[in-house]
């Protein structure tokens, strides 16, 4: 029994440490996309000191902890036994557990944070609507209202009218405008400056097919629609892989979210793996979500426009993921360079200066837009 656990100590550690030296960053990057919450220096750093941690663990287990385990099992097999056991049978209660309570997609937002959200069977996750609630962030009071339609605008009683000539903008927290005030998001802003309304229908920790759905869905309401303004940024390009919430598959065919091993789901929220076949799917139909939404606009007789805000220097792997999805496609977009410290103070979605760029950059392009005689009649207010 000693000289079979030494050995399989032996292996394991072995293995470790050839794991560790295999994961270079080609590696690295063909299986672990980019994360908005993570500065690209960031994540490299995360990924080299978890390669020296692998490796350290394997030349221990390997040469210094692989005897004294021969050793302890050879003494104790009956109280290893009976230990391995637990951890095992723990394991399976655990699961247990957990299958009777609801578990959080990877993107769902806590349920006590503002702004409030509630469960959709079709979409995953709305904000609740008709309510105003407060957060305090830096010193700033933020008061997050939505309409009875669920769009956030400036107060409650405000609530967008459809029948007005709307600029429709869908997406995810950045266009929410969370941590800013109503009168700072991307489409008040480009309203203000356009003198046309517009209506925030994004919801929060969305992924590009959620708000294709949440567009469709809504878009028939309007009976005026000016624009269609959608948001894309490779570094929220992982959560269109996850499939742990509705979502939509290849012919933007809705499914239902999958529901694996729940100590699985949960593993999955920190170690965000990603095979390549996944990432051309996640590729091909996240370039399929845009060229609908694109034909949804034109066939109301709208613009549309993709925002790609972009954070201090292009990191070769968003360039890609650009070019891929938004270039080969011939989609229209509009990339707009911001400062890297156009950040909120306490997370890294885009400030009051990042918003009033975007909403400049939009309004711009609309403005020169020759797609739509509504949008070319638009006195621009400087």
């Amino acid at each position: 029994m000693r000289i079979v656990t030494e050995i399989a100590s032996a292996f394991v550690g072995v293995l470790l440490v050839a794991c560790a030296v295999g994961a270079n960053q080609q590696w690295i990057d063909s299986h672990f996309l980019p994360l908005f919450f993570m500065s690209a220096g960031v994540e490299r750093l995360t990924e080299q000191v978890v390669r020296i941690g692998i490796c350290a663990l394997g030349i221990l287990l390997a040469f210094v902890i692989r005897r004294r385990l021969g050793r302890l099992v050879a003494r104790n097999p009956v109280r290893v036994a009976v230990t391995l056991l637990a951890v095992v049978l723990a394991f399976g209660e655990a699961e247990l557990l957990l299958r009777r309570q609801h578990v959080r997609a990877v993107e769902e937002p806590i349920a006590a944070q503002e702004p409030l959200r509630q469960l959709d069977p079709h979409l995953g996750w709305m904000f609740i609507p008709s309510r105003s609630g407060r957060h305090v962030k830096a010193g700033r009071e933020i008061e997050y209202a939505f309409d009875s339609s669920g769009y956030r605008v400036r107060r409650v009683n405000e609530p967008v009218d459809p029948d007005r000539p709307t600029i429709v903008f869908t997406g995810e927290s950045m266009i929410v405008g969370e941590g800013l005030t109503w009168e700072e998001t991307v489409p008040a802003r480009t309203a203000s400056r356009l003198g046309v309304q517009s209506a925030n229908i994004a919801v929060s920790g969305f992924a590009n097919d959620q708000a294709y759905m949440r567009l469709e869905a809504e878009l028939p309401r309007f009976r005026r629609p000016v624009a269609i303004i959608s948001l894309f940024m490779p570094v929220i390009f992982d959560r269109n892989l996850n499939d742990d919430r509705p979502h939509l598959g290849p012919g933007l065919v809705w499914q239902p979210a999958r529901t694996p091993w729940r100590l699985i789901a949960i593993a999955r929220q920190v170690v965000r793996y990603r095979t390549p076949e996944a990432i051309e799917l996640g590729i091909d139909v996240t370039r399929e979500i845009f060229r609908a939404t694109v034909a949804m606009a034109h066939a109301r007789g709208a613009a549309a426009l993709i925002i790609v805000p972009q954070f201090g220097v292009e990191e070769a792997s968003d360039l890609e993921l650009r070019r891929r999805i938004l270039d080969e496609a011939g989609l229209p977009y509009v990339q707009v360079p911001l400062d890297p410290g156009w950040r909120l103070p306490w997370d890294r979605h885009p400030d009051a200066r990042a918003t009033a760029a975007m909403a400049m950059a939009v309004a711009d392009r609309l403005q020169a837009s020759q797609v739509s005689s509504s949008v070319a009649a638009i006195p621009f207010r400087r």
